[in-house]
């Protein structure tokens, strides 16, 4: 009986070791593979969090000079984040940190830099919204009036309609163009009473979409003076 097992043993080691030499270079190279496969997924998570980790540290040295009002240094580090860190998420809030920070001390070329990079290069949509209704904001400042409509050419998601149709009002307001200002201010108000409907029953939201409103009919408002009747 014995004699049967070793027989069939044999077999087996002989279909293997076949089965070996038609496939066993094939085996090793996919588990060669998933073996570097593994690793590299493992540095590239290390990496990340290397590079968030070091971003981090530089980017509360930004929020520190910017509470500081230093300007300079606030754009020096907004600059080491979008160098040295630009996939992370703290180069796109320095960035847009600083564009504040440089629009209130006049700089505004550097701010309309920083918003730019933010606006093509941020991963997150909501980012890239904000930052491009900032600078079509900043352009309106600088009377650059065609540049800002260009900005704004594009509708952005709901949570910023409000803010987009207002600036598109404040630049055909300032262009003379008060019938497409008019239409550009209702169209806000429309849209932060329609994120009034949608909004709990949070106090101080309630409270924040008031005042905005109040500021956008102050702005309709003010176009009767320019002869423009609802």
């Amino acid at each position: 009986m014995m004699a049967v097992y070793d027989l069939e043993e044999q077999e087996q080691l002989a279909e293997l070791k076949t089965w070996w030499n038609q496939y066993g270079n094939l085996v090793t190279s996919i588990i060669l593979a998933v073996a570097l496969a593994v690793a590299a997924w493992q540095g590239w998570n290390w990496w990340q969090r290397d590079q968030a980790a070091q971003a981090s540290v530089v980017y509360g040295g930004l929020q520190q000079a910017a509470l500081q009002h230093d300007a300079k240094r606030v754009r020096e580090l907004a600059g080491d984040l979008i160098d040295k860190f630009p996939r992370t998420a703290y180069a796109v809030m320095g960035a847009l940190v600083s564009a504040r920070v440089q629009q209130e001390v006049g700089e505004t070329k550097t701010a309309q830099v920083q918003l730019q990079w933010v606006a093509d290069n941020a991963s997150d949509d909501a980012m890239r919204a904000l930052a491009n209704l900032r600078l079509a904001g900043v352009l309106l400042d600088e009377k650059n009036y065609d540049a800002a409509l260009t900005r704004l050419a594009s509708v952005p998601a709901a949570p910023f309609l409000a803010r987009h149709s207002e600036i598109k009002g404040d630049v055909f307001a300032a262009q003379g163009k008060f019938a497409e200002a008019r239409i550009a201010y209702e169209e806000a108000i429309a849209a932060i009473e329609e994120k009034q409907k949608r909004a709990d029953a949070d106090g101080n939201e309630r409270g924040r979409h008031l005042a905005y409103q109040e500021v956008l009919r102050a702005k309709l408002d003010g176009l009767a003076s320019s002869g423009v009747k609802p």
